[in-house]
């Protein structure tokens, strides 16, 4: 087990090819709503509320039950959490949709596809938050289900080597984007995102990281 006193530059060299090629460099403009994906990390809470707050859009939706991670840190469901970050920002209760069952991104999509017909909304462009290792495969994920409609991906805008927190340090950071990588591979064919090209030095780059022992993500 790699911890974070042990990552050389040669590590982190080879991990930032993987953050780079996880970000898809999209500017966030006027959408139909905010679609903020919830895990651990509460800064994407105030990046979605933070994107409201300029006039983006004219609802926030919080996506996220309780998934593997923070199922073992939090009681409440990771959308309910961020709700209250948005409303502790200003953002009006009014504006803000909760969907609080689901458990993986995929259900992120589904539920919410319910939530908003269930509630009569129609919108066409989506404004999408979520972690910045995470961009790529949540647009795959989302255009899977919702092939039709226009999405932009957005993240707090932190760079690779401040991106850690003590929830998150490093060598968790580079563990969670190999399992991406790897699930970015393998997920089309099983019917759970649209497929995604993969250049050769971003996967030359996993496949040392993953040499390295940077396996705890992985998908068995």
């Amino acid at each position: 087990m790699i911890h974070s006193d042990m990552i050389t530059k040669e590590i982190l060299t080879e991990a930032r090819k993987l953050w780079n090629y996880h970000h898809l460099y999209h500017t966030p403009a006027p959408s139909d709503c905010i679609l903020v994906l919830g895990s651990l990390d509460l800064r994407v809470a105030n990046r979605g509320a933070e994107l409201y707050l300029q006039g983006l859009a004219p609802i926030l939706i919080f996506s996220g039950g309780l998934g593997k991670v923070t199922k073992e840190m939090w009681k409440d469901p990771e959308a309910d959490l961020f709700a209250r970050i948005a409303l502790d920002m200003g953002v009006p209760a009014e504006a803000i949709f909760i969907e609080n069952q689901s458990t993986n991104t995929g259900e992120n999509i589904l539920f919410t596809q319910r939530l908003l017909e269930d509630k009569g909304l129609h919108p066409h462009r989506f404004l999408l938050v979520q972690k910045p290792y995470m961009e790529r495969r949540s647009y795959a994920t989302f255009k899977l289900h919702w092939p039709d409609k226009e999405l932009i991906v957005t993240s707090p805008p932190i760079e690779f080597e401040d991106y850690p927190m003590p929830e998150m340090p490093m060598e968790k950071v580079i563990d969670m984007m190999v399992g991406d990588l790897q699930r970015i591979r393998t997920y089309p064919e099983k019917g759970f995102q649209i497929p995604q090209e993969i250049p050769d030095e971003v996967w030359a780059a996993y496949e040392k990281l993953v040499g390295w022992g940077f396996t705890r993500h992985l998908a068995s």
